[in-house]
């Protein structure tokens, strides 16, 4: 018979012929280092998205929902355009990036106009 091995540490197993971890903290161990890197990676987005939610959030509450800035500004801010939950494309052909509910559409000379989006 094969001496098995803990899947974590490398340690000798006693005990039950299925098993395939010395202790529940080995088992612990490994199965958080198999989702770790998924894990880290939908982090770092999900931060991305809470940052540009705030940013948007503070814009369009100091003016009721609705509010003009400029690009630079939102530089400034750390926005970064590259994550958004979703687009909206209105009848009049106008797509506004969303993160969550706070939108924002590109108007012309570098500025975007910020919207909260109510539901009715």
């Amino acid at each position: 018979m094969m001496d098995r091995i803990c899947l974590d540490c490398g340690e000798k197993i006693v005990g039950r012929s299925d098993k395939k971890f010395c202790n529940d903290q080995c088992r612990n161990n490994y199965n958080n280092k198999l989702s770790s890197t998924t894990n880290s990676e939908i982090r770092y987005i999900n931060n991305i998205l809470r940052k540009n939610r705030r940013i948007l959030e503070e814009i369009a509450d100091n003016d009721e929902g609705k509010a003009k800035i400029s690009l630079t500004k939102l530089n400034e801010k750390g926005f970064n355009f590259k994550y958004f939950t979703h687009i909206y494309q209105t009848k009049t052909g106008n797509v506004y990036h969303f993160c969550y509910e706070y939108g924002y559409l590109g108007l012309d000379n570098n500025y975007y106009m910020i919207v909260k989006r109510t539901e009715n």
